[in-house]
């Protein structure tokens, strides 16, 4: 168990969580490991669960706790949710467009065209900051299509056609993110993106820092609001919080992708932090995930001066502006929902 700020990860597996008075009760094969005050918690995050108590769910769900169950490895598998207590005309209008895919359209693209420049930018700074390390002229051209395909995600007014922009984009950026691994080459590289399951160092650390990233971004939707699970550019599934899909594309890379590359080329994580399983999957240990947790906490306590604000707040709170920007867009206060775009 660990209190960061106002969450609370378990990351010992086979924990059942359950409610005594207003506290949150730890229990392993009925031994008590832990008691924490529920009233100073925003969020309660458990990994490899056994389960909790309906008593417990229904004070998070009364009391506006998010409570979410992850896999072992971080895969995202439920959130319990209470009665909605959004703006019932802001998420009217939100069903609306997402009803109309030209609508959609056309946020949806500003999702993609700030996916596309901060990419562009870290690829910028990788020439900027170790041009001894890494081909130039090769960054340098990419940088420059990826500035071509913002142009015509700009124009874009069909979903299949975003997406297809995006993905050409994606592949391009990917190409060079094994350059951005400057230390421990032998034991972390990327060749390609792997999800279910991560097949690598590189991946696992991706692939759990997409499903904190993801967690943190529909808890903001909520807050302001918003149906987390009706999207713009990721359509309707049943479970998939497809709007905080949406809005976490333009943070992927220089929130999520960003911070794994630090954790390598800072050595705080090393290949002694993973475990392969016999179908070839990588998970993280334990205490690589306590470290993980500790540092990405950290970091969403740094300052950014927010690009589009132009006032400082720190990185954890990114994700809650975005949203509050998108409610503001779709009342109409906003005539564009203008994406976070770093340099």
């Amino acid at each position: 168990m660990k209190k960061l700020l106002n969450t609370l990860y378990i990351t010992q597996p086979d924990v059942y969580l359950s409610l005594d008075g207003d506290n949150i009760v730890l229990l392993k094969d009925k031994e008590k490991l832990g008691r924490l005050p529920l009233h100073n918690l925003e969020s309660i995050v458990a990994f490899g669960y056994t389960g909790a108590s309906p008593a417990l769910m229904g004070y998070c769900a009364d009391s506006n706790i998010a409570l979410m169950f992850l896999t072992i490895n971080g895969r995202f598998l439920a959130r319990v949710t209470g009665v909605s207590r959004g703006n019932v005309v802001l998420r009217k209008k939100q069903y609306k467009v997402s009803e109309d895919e030209t609508l959609s359209a056309k946020i949806a693209r500003n999702f993609i065209v700030g996916k596309i420049y901060n990419h562009k930018w870290i690829l910028e700074r990788m020439t900027r900051d170790y041009p001894l390390r890494i081909n130039v002229d090769q960054f340098k051209a990419t940088s420059q299509h990826l500035s071509s395909l913002i142009l015509e995600v700009r124009k874009c007014e069909q979903l299949d056609r975003l997406r297809g922009l995006e993905g050409q984009a994606a592949i391009s950026y990917n190409k060079l993110f094994n350059q951005m691994i400057l230390q421990q080459n032998e034991d972390f590289y990327f060749h390609l993106r792997s999800r279910r399951p991560p097949l690598d160092n590189v991946n696992a650390m991706l692939s759990f820092a997409y499903t904190l990233l993801a967690n943190d971004t529909a808890s903001a939707l909520e807050a302001v609001g918003l149906d987390a699970y009706v999207g713009f550019l990721h359509r309707d599934r049943p479970g998939r919080i497809s709007l905080a899909l949406d809005v976490m594309e333009e943070l992927r890379g220089v929130v999520a992708d960003k911070f794994v590359l630090s954790l390598i080329n800072k050595k705080i994580v090393n290949n002694d932090d993973f475990l392969q399983k016999e179908s070839g999957a990588v998970i993280m240990t334990d205490e690589a995930r306590k470290k993980f947790l500790t540092a990405w906490q950290n970091k969403k306590q740094e300052k950014i001066t927010h690009p589009y604000l132009g006032e400082k707040i720190p990185w954890g709170l990114v994700p809650h502006v975005q949203a509050l920007l998108l409610a503001r867009h779709l009342r109409n206060d906003l005539d564009e929902y203008p994406p976070f775009l770093w340099k």
